[in-house]
Protein backbone atom coordinates (compact mmCIF):
# COMPACT_ATOMS: atom_id res chain seq x y z
CA UNK A 1 0.00 0.00 0.00
CA UNK A 2 1.53 3.29 -1.25
CA UNK A 3 -0.59 6.88 -1.11
CA UNK A 4 2.18 9.39 -2.92
CA UNK A 5 -0.43 12.11 -2.97
CA UNK A 6 -0.76 14.19 0.70
CA UNK A 7 -4.11 15.16 -0.71
CA UNK A 8 -5.71 12.36 -1.85
CA UNK A 9 -6.52 9.16 -0.81
CA UNK A 10 -5.36 7.56 -4.34
CA UNK A 11 -3.89 4.32 -3.61
CA UNK A 12 -1.05 3.00 -6.30
CA UNK A 13 -1.39 -0.92 -5.05
CA UNK A 14 -5.55 -0.38 -5.53
CA UNK A 15 -7.21 -0.97 -9.15
CA UNK A 16 -6.71 2.10 -11.09
CA UNK A 17 -9.23 4.11 -12.75
CA UNK A 18 -8.38 4.62 -16.69
CA UNK A 19 -11.73 6.80 -17.93
CA UNK A 20 -15.09 7.91 -16.28
CA UNK A 21 -18.41 7.97 -17.75
CA UNK A 22 -20.19 11.08 -16.52
CA UNK A 23 -23.75 11.60 -16.40
CA UNK A 24 -25.13 14.64 -14.18
CA UNK A 25 -28.37 16.97 -14.29
CA UNK A 26 -27.86 20.44 -13.11
CA UNK A 27 -30.85 21.89 -10.64
CA UNK A 28 -30.71 25.78 -10.12
CA UNK A 29 -33.58 26.06 -7.80
CA UNK A 30 -31.80 23.52 -5.20
CA UNK A 31 -28.35 24.21 -6.67
CA UNK A 32 -27.65 20.85 -6.48
CA UNK A 33 -25.73 18.62 -9.24
CA UNK A 34 -26.74 15.09 -9.30
CA UNK A 35 -24.98 12.55 -10.97
CA UNK A 36 -23.68 9.41 -11.59
CA UNK A 37 -20.01 8.48 -12.47
CA UNK A 38 -18.99 5.10 -14.51
CA UNK A 39 -15.56 4.55 -13.42
CA UNK A 40 -14.07 2.28 -15.63
CA UNK A 41 -11.08 0.35 -14.69
CA UNK A 42 -7.74 -0.20 -15.76
CA UNK A 43 -7.93 -3.93 -15.76
CA UNK A 44 -10.27 -6.05 -14.14
CA UNK A 45 -10.09 -5.84 -10.26
CA UNK A 46 -9.18 -8.61 -7.79
CA UNK A 47 -11.91 -8.37 -4.65
CA UNK A 48 -10.87 -6.12 -2.25
CA UNK A 49 -10.87 -1.91 -1.65
CA UNK A 50 -11.05 0.97 -3.81
CA UNK A 51 -10.34 4.38 -1.99
CA UNK A 52 -12.01 7.30 -4.20
CA UNK A 53 -12.11 10.93 -3.11
CA UNK A 54 -15.20 12.84 -1.69
CA UNK A 55 -16.23 16.11 -0.20
CA UNK A 56 -19.86 16.85 0.43
CA UNK A 57 -21.47 14.29 -1.75
CA UNK A 58 -24.40 12.39 -0.39
CA UNK A 59 -24.00 8.64 -2.28
CA UNK A 60 -27.13 7.19 -3.11
CA UNK A 61 -25.68 3.92 -4.65
CA UNK A 62 -22.71 1.78 -5.67
CA UNK A 63 -23.00 -0.65 -8.34
CA UNK A 64 -20.73 -2.96 -10.30
CA UNK A 65 -21.51 -2.60 -14.27
CA UNK A 66 -23.11 -5.47 -14.41
CA UNK A 67 -25.68 -4.18 -11.51
CA UNK A 68 -24.50 -6.11 -8.26
CA UNK A 69 -24.48 -4.37 -5.64
CA UNK A 70 -21.16 -3.07 -3.87
CA UNK A 71 -20.62 -2.47 -0.16
CA UNK A 72 -18.89 0.98 0.81
CA UNK A 73 -18.84 3.02 3.63
CA UNK A 74 -17.19 6.87 4.33
CA UNK A 75 -14.92 8.10 6.53
CA UNK A 76 -14.52 10.34 9.15
CA UNK A 77 -14.15 13.91 7.57
CA UNK A 78 -11.01 15.49 7.16
CA UNK A 79 -11.22 19.15 6.84
CA UNK A 80 -8.95 19.40 3.91
CA UNK A 81 -9.89 16.36 2.11
CA UNK A 82 -13.17 15.25 2.74
CA UNK A 83 -14.34 11.77 3.46
CA UNK A 84 -12.58 8.76 2.03
CA UNK A 85 -15.31 6.31 0.20
CA UNK A 86 -14.37 2.71 0.37
CA UNK A 87 -15.59 0.45 -1.95
CA UNK A 88 -15.39 -3.40 -1.04
CA UNK A 89 -14.86 -4.57 -5.29
CA UNK A 90 -15.54 -8.24 -6.17
CA UNK A 91 -13.00 -9.82 -7.72
CA UNK A 92 -13.08 -9.20 -11.89
CA UNK A 93 -15.08 -5.89 -11.24
CA UNK A 94 -14.08 -3.68 -14.63
CA UNK A 95 -16.30 -1.07 -14.10
CA UNK A 96 -18.28 0.51 -10.86
CA UNK A 97 -21.26 2.98 -11.04
CA UNK A 98 -22.10 5.41 -8.18
CA UNK A 99 -25.00 7.62 -7.80
CA UNK A 100 -24.91 10.44 -5.58
CA UNK A 101 -25.77 14.30 -5.13
CA UNK A 102 -23.34 16.87 -4.94
CA UNK A 103 -23.86 19.51 -2.09
CA UNK A 104 -25.40 22.83 -2.81
CA UNK A 105 -21.82 24.18 -1.43
CA UNK A 106 -19.38 22.26 -3.24
CA UNK A 107 -16.15 24.40 -3.84
CA UNK A 108 -15.57 23.27 -6.98
CA UNK A 109 -19.12 25.19 -7.98
CA UNK A 110 -20.37 28.62 -8.29
CA UNK A 111 -23.94 29.25 -8.78
CA UNK A 112 -24.49 32.36 -9.99
CA UNK A 113 -28.02 34.25 -9.60
CA UNK A 114 -29.38 36.19 -13.31
CA UNK A 115 -28.50 39.52 -11.76
CA UNK A 116 -24.99 38.40 -11.32
CA UNK A 117 -24.50 37.87 -15.32
CA UNK A 118 -24.02 40.12 -17.94
CA UNK A 119 -27.93 39.61 -19.18
CA UNK A 120 -29.57 39.42 -16.01
CA UNK A 121 -31.92 36.87 -17.18
CA UNK A 122 -30.81 33.48 -16.50
CA UNK A 123 -28.41 32.08 -14.08
CA UNK A 124 -25.21 30.61 -14.60
CA UNK A 125 -22.84 27.86 -13.09
CA UNK A 126 -19.46 27.04 -13.32
CA UNK A 127 -16.81 24.73 -11.96
CA UNK A 128 -13.46 25.74 -10.66
CA UNK A 129 -11.75 21.80 -10.20
CA UNK A 130 -8.14 23.05 -9.29
CA UNK A 131 -6.29 22.07 -7.30
CA UNK A 132 -8.50 19.38 -5.43
CA UNK A 133 -11.68 19.86 -5.80
CA UNK A 134 -13.18 17.75 -8.20
CA UNK A 135 -13.93 15.17 -5.73
CA UNK A 136 -16.52 17.83 -4.63
CA UNK A 137 -18.92 17.25 -7.73
CA UNK A 138 -17.82 13.47 -8.38
CA UNK A 139 -16.07 10.58 -6.58
CA UNK A 140 -12.96 9.82 -7.61
CA UNK A 141 -9.00 9.07 -7.33
CA UNK A 142 -8.77 12.91 -7.42
CA UNK A 143 -5.09 12.74 -8.10
CA UNK A 144 -2.67 14.45 -10.36
CA UNK A 145 -1.53 10.95 -10.48
CA UNK A 146 -4.20 9.50 -11.80
CA UNK A 147 -4.95 10.49 -15.78
CA UNK A 148 -8.40 10.09 -17.06
CA UNK A 149 -10.45 10.26 -20.63
CA UNK A 150 -13.97 10.91 -20.20
CA UNK A 151 -17.15 10.67 -21.95
CA UNK A 152 -19.94 13.29 -20.10
CA UNK A 153 -23.76 13.77 -20.27
CA UNK A 154 -24.98 16.98 -18.78
CA UNK A 155 -28.81 17.62 -18.82
CA UNK A 156 -29.45 21.12 -17.89
CA UNK A 157 -33.12 23.13 -18.09
CA UNK A 158 -33.27 25.02 -21.35
CA UNK A 159 -32.90 27.26 -23.26
CA UNK A 160 -29.01 27.30 -21.23
CA UNK A 161 -26.40 25.76 -23.06
CA UNK A 162 -23.78 23.49 -21.31
CA UNK A 163 -19.86 23.51 -22.39
CA UNK A 164 -17.33 21.30 -21.08
CA UNK A 165 -13.14 20.88 -21.37
CA UNK A 166 -14.17 18.36 -23.80
CA UNK A 167 -15.34 18.01 -27.97
CA UNK A 168 -18.92 18.59 -28.07
CA UNK A 169 -20.89 14.86 -29.68
CA UNK A 170 -24.37 16.78 -29.73
CA UNK A 171 -27.17 17.60 -28.10
CA UNK A 172 -30.69 16.58 -27.35
CA UNK A 173 -33.89 16.62 -25.71
CA UNK A 174 -33.31 16.03 -22.07
CA UNK A 175 -35.13 13.15 -20.30
CA UNK A 176 -37.94 15.71 -18.42
CA UNK A 177 -39.69 18.40 -20.18
CA UNK A 178 -37.93 21.65 -20.46
CA UNK A 179 -34.49 20.18 -20.23
CA UNK A 180 -31.77 19.53 -23.01
CA UNK A 181 -28.48 17.11 -22.26
CA UNK A 182 -25.31 17.87 -24.00
CA UNK A 183 -22.64 15.06 -24.79
CA UNK A 184 -18.99 15.61 -24.63
CA UNK A 185 -15.83 12.97 -24.92
CA UNK A 186 -12.54 13.97 -23.93
CA UNK A 187 -10.12 11.13 -25.39
CA UNK A 188 -6.68 12.52 -23.77
CA UNK A 189 -5.72 11.20 -20.74
CA UNK A 190 -6.45 14.68 -18.13
CA UNK A 191 -6.02 14.88 -14.01
CA UNK A 192 -9.06 15.53 -12.65
CA UNK A 193 -8.78 19.32 -11.50
CA UNK A 194 -8.82 19.89 -15.31
CA UNK A 195 -12.43 18.55 -15.55
CA UNK A 196 -14.83 21.82 -16.21
CA UNK A 197 -18.40 22.08 -16.60
CA UNK A 198 -20.33 25.81 -17.24
CA UNK A 199 -23.58 25.95 -18.00
CA UNK A 200 -25.22 29.62 -18.85
CA UNK A 201 -26.93 31.31 -21.68
CA UNK A 202 -24.15 31.05 -24.31
CA UNK A 203 -23.22 32.59 -27.65
CA UNK A 204 -19.75 31.37 -29.25
CA UNK A 205 -18.06 33.13 -32.27
CA UNK A 206 -15.14 31.41 -34.26
CA UNK A 207 -11.66 33.58 -34.54
CA UNK A 208 -9.46 30.67 -35.89
CA UNK A 209 -9.66 27.67 -37.56
CA UNK A 210 -8.83 25.95 -34.42
CA UNK A 211 -10.42 28.77 -31.90
CA UNK A 212 -13.69 29.63 -30.60
CA UNK A 213 -14.69 32.11 -28.24
CA UNK A 214 -17.94 31.31 -25.73
CA UNK A 215 -19.63 34.04 -23.44
CA UNK A 216 -22.74 35.54 -22.87
CA UNK A 217 -24.49 37.14 -25.94
CA UNK A 218 -23.92 40.15 -24.66
CA UNK A 219 -20.17 39.81 -24.13
CA UNK A 220 -19.11 37.59 -27.18
CA UNK A 221 -18.47 40.31 -29.97
CA UNK A 222 -16.33 42.15 -27.74
CA UNK A 223 -14.65 39.04 -26.41
CA UNK A 224 -14.06 37.70 -29.82
CA UNK A 225 -12.91 40.72 -30.64
CA UNK A 226 -10.27 41.20 -27.75
CA UNK A 227 -8.94 37.18 -28.43
CA UNK A 228 -9.24 37.53 -31.63
CA UNK A 229 -5.26 36.96 -32.13
CA UNK A 230 -4.99 33.68 -30.37
CA UNK A 231 -4.54 31.78 -33.62
CA UNK A 232 -1.31 33.55 -33.90
CA UNK A 233 -0.17 32.84 -30.29
CA UNK A 234 -1.25 29.13 -31.08
CA UNK A 235 1.09 28.88 -34.10
CA UNK A 236 3.60 30.53 -32.37
CA UNK A 237 3.38 28.40 -29.05
CA UNK A 238 3.89 25.39 -31.61
CA UNK A 239 7.25 26.60 -33.19
CA UNK A 240 8.34 26.98 -29.68
CA UNK A 241 7.22 23.43 -28.28
CA UNK A 242 5.98 21.25 -30.61
CA UNK A 243 2.56 20.19 -31.91
CA UNK A 244 -0.17 21.54 -30.50
CA UNK A 245 -2.07 17.81 -28.94
CA UNK A 246 -5.86 18.93 -27.78
CA UNK A 247 -7.58 19.39 -31.34
CA UNK A 248 -9.09 22.65 -30.55
CA UNK A 249 -7.66 25.95 -28.31
CA UNK A 250 -11.52 27.50 -27.49
CA UNK A 251 -12.32 29.90 -24.35
CA UNK A 252 -14.93 30.84 -22.46
CA UNK A 253 -15.13 34.07 -20.96
CA UNK A 254 -17.46 33.75 -17.55
CA UNK A 255 -18.85 36.08 -15.28
CA UNK A 256 -16.51 38.68 -13.29
CA UNK A 257 -16.80 35.98 -9.92
CA UNK A 258 -14.54 33.86 -11.65
CA UNK A 259 -11.70 33.93 -8.90
CA UNK A 260 -8.52 33.72 -11.32
CA UNK A 261 -7.33 35.13 -14.23
CA UNK A 262 -8.10 32.30 -16.49
CA UNK A 263 -7.51 28.02 -16.46
CA UNK A 264 -5.97 26.23 -18.32
CA UNK A 265 -8.77 23.50 -18.93
CA UNK A 266 -7.81 21.56 -22.14
CA UNK A 267 -10.05 22.35 -25.51
CA UNK A 268 -12.11 24.96 -23.19
CA UNK A 269 -10.00 27.66 -21.09
CA UNK A 270 -11.82 29.82 -18.41
CA UNK A 271 -11.59 33.20 -18.63
CA UNK A 272 -11.57 36.20 -15.97
CA UNK A 273 -14.07 39.00 -18.17
CA UNK A 274 -11.46 41.49 -16.65
CA UNK A 275 -9.16 40.31 -19.48
CA UNK A 276 -11.77 42.59 -21.74
CA UNK A 277 -9.88 45.90 -21.66
CA UNK A 278 -11.44 46.77 -24.86
CA UNK A 279 -7.52 47.16 -26.41
CA UNK A 280 -6.43 43.86 -26.42
CA UNK A 281 -3.34 44.75 -23.64
CA UNK A 282 -4.30 41.75 -21.27
CA UNK A 283 -4.30 39.14 -23.54
CA UNK A 284 -1.06 37.63 -21.97
CA UNK A 285 -3.13 35.63 -19.44
CA UNK A 286 -4.59 33.96 -22.44
CA UNK A 287 -0.82 33.29 -23.45
CA UNK A 288 -0.22 32.04 -20.49
CA UNK A 289 -3.26 29.29 -20.31
CA UNK A 290 -2.23 28.23 -23.90
CA UNK A 291 1.19 27.68 -22.69
CA UNK A 292 -0.03 25.52 -20.37
CA UNK A 293 -1.38 23.10 -23.11
CA UNK A 294 2.13 21.82 -23.08
CA UNK A 295 3.07 22.19 -19.61
CA UNK A 296 0.84 21.66 -17.07
CA UNK A 297 -1.79 19.81 -19.25
CA UNK A 298 0.77 17.42 -21.33
CA UNK A 299 3.39 17.24 -18.50
CA UNK A 300 1.77 17.33 -15.03
CA UNK A 301 2.64 18.36 -11.78
CA UNK A 302 2.29 14.72 -9.84
CA UNK A 303 0.66 15.99 -6.56
CA UNK A 304 0.74 20.04 -5.53
CA UNK A 305 4.00 19.41 -4.05
CA UNK A 306 5.22 19.59 -7.38
CA UNK A 307 3.13 22.77 -8.55
CA UNK A 308 6.36 24.75 -9.61
CA UNK A 309 6.68 22.06 -12.63
CA UNK A 310 2.96 23.33 -14.04
CA UNK A 311 3.85 26.93 -12.98
CA UNK A 312 7.52 27.83 -13.65
CA UNK A 313 7.38 26.38 -16.83
CA UNK A 314 4.22 27.88 -18.03
CA UNK A 315 5.42 31.37 -17.19
CA UNK A 316 8.90 30.68 -18.81
CA UNK A 317 7.19 29.29 -22.00
CA UNK A 318 4.18 32.63 -22.11
CA UNK A 319 7.32 34.98 -22.29
CA UNK A 320 9.17 33.42 -24.68
CA UNK A 321 5.48 33.43 -26.70
CA UNK A 322 5.68 37.53 -25.60
CA UNK A 323 9.07 37.59 -26.79
CA UNK A 324 8.83 36.36 -30.49
CA UNK A 325 5.37 38.12 -30.69
CA UNK A 326 6.70 41.63 -29.38
CA UNK A 327 10.14 41.35 -28.90
CA UNK A 328 12.61 41.40 -26.15
CA UNK A 329 11.97 44.60 -24.44
CA UNK A 330 8.21 43.50 -24.05
CA UNK A 331 9.38 40.37 -22.43
CA UNK A 332 11.71 42.15 -19.85
CA UNK A 333 8.73 44.27 -18.93
CA UNK A 334 6.44 41.34 -17.99
CA UNK A 335 9.63 40.07 -15.88
CA UNK A 336 9.51 42.96 -13.95
CA UNK A 337 5.24 42.74 -13.05
CA UNK A 338 6.08 39.33 -12.05
CA UNK A 339 9.06 40.61 -10.31
CA UNK A 340 6.21 42.44 -8.18
CA UNK A 341 3.91 39.89 -7.33
CA UNK A 342 6.45 37.39 -6.64
CA UNK A 343 7.79 39.98 -3.79
CA UNK A 344 4.19 40.20 -2.61
CA UNK A 345 4.34 36.85 -2.02
CA UNK A 346 7.57 36.87 -0.15
CA UNK A 347 6.37 39.43 2.12
CA UNK A 348 3.39 38.18 2.87
CA UNK A 349 4.53 34.53 3.71
CA UNK A 350 8.49 35.79 4.82
CA UNK A 351 11.53 35.09 3.00
CA UNK A 352 12.19 31.75 5.64
CA UNK A 353 8.71 30.14 4.84
CA UNK A 354 8.40 26.89 3.79
CA UNK A 355 5.65 27.94 1.21
CA UNK A 356 8.69 29.58 -0.66
CA UNK A 357 10.69 26.84 -1.70
CA UNK A 358 9.73 25.40 -5.64
CA UNK A 359 9.35 22.18 -3.86
CA UNK A 360 7.27 21.55 -1.07
CA UNK A 361 5.77 19.15 1.44
CA UNK A 362 2.27 19.85 1.89
CA UNK A 363 1.25 17.23 3.95
CA UNK A 364 -1.42 18.86 6.26
CA UNK A 365 -1.61 21.87 4.32
CA UNK A 366 -4.51 23.12 2.07
CA UNK A 367 -3.00 24.13 -1.73
CA UNK A 368 -5.27 27.11 -1.80
CA UNK A 369 -3.90 28.45 1.66
CA UNK A 370 0.16 27.77 -0.04
CA UNK A 371 -1.16 29.49 -3.37
CA UNK A 372 1.05 32.14 -4.23
CA UNK A 373 3.15 33.77 -7.50
CA UNK A 374 6.19 31.42 -6.08
CA UNK A 375 5.57 28.99 -7.84
CA UNK A 376 5.38 30.78 -10.88
CA UNK A 377 7.92 33.57 -10.69
CA UNK A 378 10.73 31.94 -8.54
CA UNK A 379 10.27 28.61 -10.63
CA UNK A 380 10.56 30.76 -13.85
CA UNK A 381 13.66 32.08 -13.20
CA UNK A 382 14.75 28.83 -12.18
CA UNK A 383 13.95 27.58 -15.88
CA UNK A 384 15.64 30.64 -17.19
CA UNK A 385 18.86 29.64 -15.20
CA UNK A 386 18.95 26.59 -16.50
CA UNK A 387 17.80 27.90 -20.68
CA UNK A 388 21.42 30.75 -20.06
CA UNK A 389 23.42 27.85 -19.15
CA UNK A 390 22.79 25.93 -21.85
CA UNK A 391 21.95 28.26 -24.51
CA UNK A 392 18.83 29.05 -25.94
CA UNK A 393 19.33 26.41 -29.05
CA UNK A 394 19.92 23.40 -26.70
CA UNK A 395 17.23 24.04 -24.23
CA UNK A 396 14.61 24.44 -26.99
CA UNK A 397 15.79 20.91 -27.95
CA UNK A 398 15.86 19.84 -24.40
CA UNK A 399 12.34 21.46 -23.68
CA UNK A 400 10.96 19.41 -27.01
CA UNK A 401 12.66 16.09 -25.70
CA UNK A 402 10.94 17.21 -22.27
CA UNK A 403 7.41 17.25 -23.84
CA UNK A 404 8.15 14.14 -26.00
CA UNK A 405 9.21 11.87 -23.00
CA UNK A 406 6.54 12.88 -20.64
CA UNK A 407 3.44 13.60 -22.62
CA UNK A 408 0.21 12.70 -21.07
CA UNK A 409 1.93 11.65 -17.93
CA UNK A 410 2.38 13.62 -13.98
CA UNK A 411 5.66 13.77 -12.97
CA UNK A 412 7.69 14.81 -9.98
CA UNK A 413 10.50 16.94 -9.20
CA UNK A 414 12.79 14.44 -8.75
CA UNK A 415 11.65 12.66 -11.97
CA UNK A 416 12.82 16.17 -13.82
CA UNK A 417 16.23 16.42 -11.87
CA UNK A 418 16.89 12.84 -13.29
CA UNK A 419 15.48 13.85 -16.90
CA UNK A 420 17.71 17.07 -16.64
CA UNK A 421 20.84 15.07 -15.98
CA UNK A 422 20.47 12.57 -18.26
CA UNK A 423 19.86 15.45 -20.83
CA UNK A 424 22.04 17.98 -19.65
CA UNK A 425 24.66 16.54 -17.61
CA UNK A 426 25.92 19.05 -14.79
CA UNK A 427 23.09 21.41 -15.80
CA UNK A 428 21.47 21.23 -11.99
CA UNK A 429 24.38 21.49 -10.23
CA UNK A 430 26.11 24.28 -12.16
CA UNK A 431 22.86 26.46 -11.82
CA UNK A 432 22.05 25.16 -7.94
CA UNK A 433 19.30 23.49 -8.95
CA UNK A 434 19.36 22.32 -4.66
CA UNK A 435 19.06 25.42 -3.41
CA UNK A 436 16.79 26.75 -5.98
CA UNK A 437 14.08 23.71 -5.38
CA UNK A 438 14.34 22.63 -1.93
CA UNK A 439 15.46 26.06 -0.04
CA UNK A 440 13.30 29.16 1.15
CA UNK A 441 13.48 32.57 -0.08
CA UNK A 442 15.18 33.50 -3.45
CA UNK A 443 19.07 32.39 -4.44
CA UNK A 444 21.29 35.16 -5.27
CA UNK A 445 22.20 34.06 -8.92
CA UNK A 446 18.48 35.06 -9.34
CA UNK A 447 18.26 36.35 -13.35
CA UNK A 448 18.31 39.88 -13.97
CA UNK A 449 16.14 41.16 -16.95
CA UNK A 450 16.70 44.75 -18.00
CA UNK A 451 15.89 46.99 -20.96
CA UNK A 452 16.38 50.48 -21.45
CA UNK A 453 13.05 50.85 -21.36
CA UNK A 454 12.53 49.09 -17.94
CA UNK A 455 15.19 51.50 -17.04
CA UNK A 456 13.26 54.82 -18.00
CA UNK A 457 10.18 53.90 -16.21
CA UNK A 458 11.92 52.77 -12.90
CA UNK A 459 13.95 55.86 -12.93
CA UNK A 460 11.17 58.23 -13.56
CA UNK A 461 8.78 56.48 -10.96
CA UNK A 462 11.98 56.80 -8.41
CA UNK A 463 12.14 60.51 -9.12
CA UNK A 464 8.28 61.36 -7.76
CA UNK A 465 9.68 62.21 -4.26
CA UNK A 466 11.93 64.56 -6.16
CA UNK A 467 9.03 66.57 -8.01
CA UNK A 468 9.77 64.27 -11.26
CA UNK A 469 6.59 64.06 -13.40
CA UNK A 470 5.94 62.41 -16.30
CA UNK A 471 4.47 64.41 -19.14
CA UNK A 472 1.00 63.49 -19.74
CA UNK A 473 0.72 63.98 -23.69
CA UNK A 474 4.06 61.53 -23.65
CA UNK A 475 2.43 59.01 -20.81
CA UNK A 476 -0.87 58.75 -22.86
CA UNK A 477 0.87 56.79 -25.61
CA UNK A 478 2.49 54.25 -23.02
CA UNK A 479 1.72 50.99 -23.75
CA UNK A 480 -0.34 49.62 -20.84
CA UNK A 481 2.54 47.51 -19.46
CA UNK A 482 4.57 50.58 -19.14
CA UNK A 483 1.83 52.65 -17.71
CA UNK A 484 1.69 49.20 -15.04
CA UNK A 485 5.48 49.27 -14.09
CA UNK A 486 5.74 52.80 -13.39
CA UNK A 487 3.28 52.74 -11.36
CA UNK A 488 4.09 49.69 -9.54
CA UNK A 489 7.30 51.65 -8.93
CA UNK A 490 5.95 54.58 -7.05
CA UNK A 491 6.14 55.23 -3.61
CA UNK A 492 2.96 54.73 -1.25
CA UNK A 493 1.23 56.44 0.61
CA UNK A 494 1.02 59.42 -1.68
CA UNK A 495 -0.39 62.98 -0.38
CA UNK A 496 -4.06 63.93 -1.40
CA UNK A 497 -2.48 66.41 -3.67
CA UNK A 498 -0.04 63.67 -5.78
CA UNK A 499 -3.34 61.29 -5.82
CA UNK A 500 -5.68 63.96 -7.39
CA UNK A 501 -2.41 65.19 -10.30
CA UNK A 502 -1.84 61.66 -11.08
CA UNK A 503 -5.55 60.75 -11.39
CA UNK A 504 -6.11 63.66 -13.41
CA UNK A 505 -3.07 63.71 -15.93
CA UNK A 506 -3.43 59.61 -16.44
CA UNK A 507 -6.84 59.26 -16.19
CA UNK A 508 -6.82 56.22 -13.86
CA UNK A 509 -10.11 55.52 -12.24
CA UNK A 510 -12.03 55.53 -15.27
CA UNK A 511 -9.76 53.23 -16.86
CA UNK A 512 -10.86 49.69 -18.14
CA UNK A 513 -7.90 48.10 -17.91
CA UNK A 514 -7.71 46.06 -14.84
CA UNK A 515 -4.60 46.07 -14.01
CA UNK A 516 -3.98 49.36 -14.23
CA UNK A 517 -7.17 50.41 -12.45
CA UNK A 518 -6.43 47.82 -9.47
CA UNK A 519 -3.09 49.43 -9.55
CA UNK A 520 -3.94 53.03 -9.06
CA UNK A 521 -6.96 51.87 -6.51
CA UNK A 522 -4.82 50.53 -4.16
CA UNK A 523 -2.24 53.38 -4.10
CA UNK A 524 -5.06 56.02 -3.25
CA UNK A 525 -7.11 53.60 -0.73
CA UNK A 526 -3.58 52.93 0.84
CA UNK A 527 -3.06 57.33 0.87
CA UNK A 528 -6.68 57.90 2.34
CA UNK A 529 -7.87 59.18 -1.04
CA UNK A 530 -11.71 59.63 -0.69
CA UNK A 531 -12.17 60.24 -4.28
CA UNK A 532 -11.38 56.34 -5.68
CA UNK A 533 -13.66 54.89 -2.43
CA UNK A 534 -17.02 54.79 -4.82
CA UNK A 535 -14.59 53.22 -7.47
CA UNK A 536 -13.19 50.53 -4.70
CA UNK A 537 -16.81 50.00 -3.78
CA UNK A 538 -17.77 49.53 -7.48
CA UNK A 539 -14.96 47.12 -8.24
CA UNK A 540 -14.53 45.14 -4.98
CA UNK A 541 -18.84 44.43 -5.17
CA UNK A 542 -18.38 43.17 -9.16
CA UNK A 543 -15.20 41.43 -8.86
CA UNK A 544 -14.11 38.13 -7.68
CA UNK A 545 -10.86 37.58 -9.14
CA UNK A 546 -8.71 37.06 -5.99
CA UNK A 547 -5.17 38.77 -7.84
CA UNK A 548 -7.36 41.85 -7.05
CA UNK A 549 -8.95 41.35 -3.83
CA UNK A 550 -5.98 40.64 -2.24
CA UNK A 551 -4.17 44.22 -2.66
CA UNK A 552 -7.51 46.37 -2.91
CA UNK A 553 -8.66 44.68 0.37
CA UNK A 554 -4.98 44.80 1.73
CA UNK A 555 -5.09 48.65 1.53
CA UNK A 556 -8.26 48.95 2.52
CA UNK A 557 -6.96 47.86 5.73
CA UNK A 558 -4.53 51.45 6.26
CA UNK A 559 -6.61 54.01 8.09
CA UNK A 560 -9.36 53.21 10.18
CA UNK A 561 -12.24 54.87 7.61
CA UNK A 562 -10.35 52.54 5.10
CA UNK A 563 -10.63 49.58 7.41
CA UNK A 564 -14.38 50.79 7.68
CA UNK A 565 -15.25 50.80 4.60
CA UNK A 566 -13.69 47.62 3.58
CA UNK A 567 -15.96 45.96 6.09
CA UNK A 568 -19.46 47.44 4.73
CA UNK A 569 -18.01 46.46 1.15
CA UNK A 570 -17.18 42.83 2.03
CA UNK A 571 -20.75 42.18 4.01
CA UNK A 572 -22.64 43.23 1.40
CA UNK A 573 -20.60 41.82 -1.73
CA UNK A 574 -19.22 37.88 0.13
CA UNK A 575 -22.42 36.40 -1.32
CA UNK A 576 -21.32 37.01 -4.65
CA UNK A 577 -17.61 35.82 -4.17
CA UNK A 578 -16.38 32.14 -5.16
CA UNK A 579 -15.40 30.71 -2.05
CA UNK A 580 -11.83 30.74 -2.25
CA UNK A 581 -12.38 34.63 -3.08
CA UNK A 582 -13.93 34.54 0.34
CA UNK A 583 -11.17 32.80 1.95
CA UNK A 584 -8.77 35.02 0.42
CA UNK A 585 -10.21 38.17 1.51
CA UNK A 586 -10.83 36.84 5.19
CA UNK A 587 -7.25 36.18 5.42
CA UNK A 588 -6.50 39.37 4.55
CA UNK A 589 -8.71 41.18 6.82
CA UNK A 590 -7.76 39.03 9.42
CA UNK A 591 -3.77 40.73 8.87
CA UNK A 592 -5.57 44.66 9.51
CA UNK A 593 -4.66 46.04 12.56
CA UNK A 594 -7.36 45.54 15.20
CA UNK A 595 -7.28 49.41 16.00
Amino acid sequence: MARLDPHSCFDDAQPLTRSIHWEAAVDFGAKRLSGAATLRLAAPAPAGPLDLDTKGLAIRSVRTGDGAEVPWDLAAEDAIQGRRLRLALPAGTERVVLEYDASPDAVALQWLESQQTAGRQHPFLFSQCQAIHARTILPCQDSPRVRISYTAEVTVPEPLVAVMSAGSTGSRPGPAPGTRTFAFEMPQPIPSYLLALAVGNLAAKDVHPRCRVWAEPEVVEAAAWEFGEVGTMLERAEALFGPYEWERYDMLVLPPSFPYGGMENPRLTFLTPTLLAGDRSLVDVVTHELAHSWTGNLVTNATMDHFWLNEGFTVWAERRILEALHGEDAAAVAWAIGQKGMDGAFARFGMDSPFTRLRTDLTGVDPDDAYSQIPYEKGARFVVLLERHAGRERFERFIRRYIERFHFQSITTEEFLAFLEEELPGAAAAVGSKEWLYETGLPKNAPAFRSATLERLESAAAGWGGGMRPDPVHAARWPAAHLLVYLQNLPRPLPAADCAWLDRELSLTGRGNYEILVEWLAIATASDYEPVFARVREVLSTVGRMKYLRPLYAALGTSARTRALGRSIFESAKDGYHPLSRRVVESVMESWPSA
